[in-house]
């Protein structure tokens, strides 16, 4: 344990000998001593002299057993947010609880067992620092989300459109969110734009790829621990569940957690508490969880990967992130959004997208999604020797798979199925499927027009 040296303690007690004795054990471990006969007197030291504990007495003069005095002296004392332990001789679990409930660290009865007082003292002035530290931590978080600049949410199309009415409706709301999508299509950039619209808005956003957590320092991530918990514990940590604190916690690829650590996840969400390895304060958690996976978690479920409970807990809304290539009408902004971010990155004069460039964009199937789309744009800046950039210089990768995935069919149905497929797309919006195919409007209509009435025909 990492025992705060030279803390001063505050000794708030009637019986004078009761003083006596523990001055001389804590003195003998390196403490400065405080004392107080008196309730008054106990509320005039915790003000002027600032000590780093209190051992609080529950029964002075006026009454010996109930405790009351000692109970209406920790309600004036919580505000000062100073660690108090109790201490009486007429004990009891029901005045052990309400001391704890009011603010209390623990409590102990007289007479009291050196080595158990001890470490009681020494474990709450370690919780101490730790939440200082998490105080200080917590300041710059909420300095860099102020000085953040907000990632740019593109929502043009008539999916992603959809999707942010959703987001306006339920951001405001605190209730756990899942979001699912395949890979690369903006997960993260949903979690922010979430948060950005919620009341937690001003204080942090942690995040924590739940893929990355080794099994044995999971607990370590998340809860935090003190120095000493463990083998390898040489410093305090924080863990994310405080660093998010007030704030959102998103974990991403919740669907590779293991599922001998998910009842550990799922006692947090049910009961909203938490202890510090290291320390037995239990914490209480205030975060807004947003969750996402690339996994479909219901075959997860049934195939004994994923507790049912534990989705349940993360599920209150759902949000499906479609991929790029069902959002094709955001294609022309986002990749003036990449132009932008990566001449400023490599410092380059600004560049165009050519015409031709967006048409090439449009047509790919695009399977790494936004992620792939913004490598695309990244090479192409590097690569422009002029001020636009041309469909020469978008280097885009085709699947093998694909590469011979043409079906030998008449040009008519091949051509009615493309159709389909931008309508789809663009949910019925002529003129941007007609931009996607790279054909007039009326030309879209004059074949929309040919294969209802072929569709007519046939039926008859």
């Amino acid at each position: 344990m990492d025992y705060k040296n030279n803390a001063t303690i505050l000794i708030a007690d009637d019986d004078e000998d009761i003083r006596l004795a523990l001055t001389l054990l804590l003195q003998a471990n390196g403490f400065r001593i405080i004392e107080a006969e008196n309730p008054k007197e106990v509320i005039i030291q915790a003000e002027r002299q600032k000590p780093d504990l209190i051992l609080l007495d529950m029964n002075f003069s006026r009454d010996t057993t109930s405790g009351k005095e000692g109970l209406e002296i920790l309600t004036q004392l919580h505000k000062n947010k100073i660690p108090v332990i109790l201490m009486t001789a007429w004990g009891s679990i029901e005045l052990a609880v309400k001391g704890l409930k009011q603010g209390a660290c623990d409590f102990i009865e007289k007479p009291w067992q050196k080595e158990k007082l001890l470490n009681s003292i020494h474990q709450q002035l370690n919780v101490a620092k730790l939440q200082q530290e998490n105080q200080g931590y917590r300041a710059l978080l909420n300095s860099a989300v102020e000085n953040k600049t907000p990632s740019t949410w593109i929502c043009q199309s008539p999916a992603m459109i959809a999707i942010e009415q959703l987001v306006k409706q339920i951001a405001p709301i605190d209730a756990n969110v899942l979001i699912l999508g395949e890979n690369g299509t903006g997960k993260s950039l949903l979690a922010e734009r979430i948060h950005q619209l919620s009341t937690r808005h001003n204080a942090p956003l942690i995040s924590v790829n739940m893929a990355a957590i080794p099994e044995n320092l999971f607990e370590s991530e998340l809860f935090g621990h003190q120095k000493g918990a463990f083998t390898d514990a040489k410093q305090n940590r924080i863990g994310r569940f405080q660093l998010a604190d007030q704030g959102s916690l998103f974990f991403d690829e919740i669907g590779s957690l293991p599922l001998i650590l998910q009842p550990k996840l799922l006692r947090v969400l049910e009961t909203g508490q938490y202890e510090i390895l290291g320390s037995s304060q239990t914490q209480s958690a205030n975060v807004r969880l947003i969750s996402a996976t690339n996994a479909n978690l219901h075959y997860l479920v049934t195939e004994g990967g994923f507790r049912q409970d534990l989705l349940y807990r993360l599920n209150t809304f759902v949000i499906t992130l479609p991929p790029l290539r069902e959002r094709l009408a955001d294609m022309a902004l986002l990749t003036v959004n990449f132009i932008n971010t990566f001449c400023k990155k490599y410092q380059k004069d600004p560049i165009t997208l050519s015409d031709s460039a967006l048409t090439k964009l449009t047509r790919h199937n695009w399977p790494g999604n936004i992620r792939e789309l913004s490598h695309v744009i990244e090479r192409a800046v590097l690569m422009a020797t002029s001020n636009e950039i041309t469909d020469l210089q978008l280097l885009l990768e085709v699947p093998q798979n694909e590469q011979n995935h043409i079906v030998l069919q008449p040009l008519e149905v091949a051509e009615q199925q493309l159709i389909d497929k931008a309508m789809t797309v663009t949910q019925g919006n002529v003129i941007e499927a007609a931009k996607i195919l790279d054909i007039s409007r009326n030309a879209l209509y004059r074949r929309l027009e040919k294969f209802a009435n072929n569709e007519h025909i046939s039926k008859e």
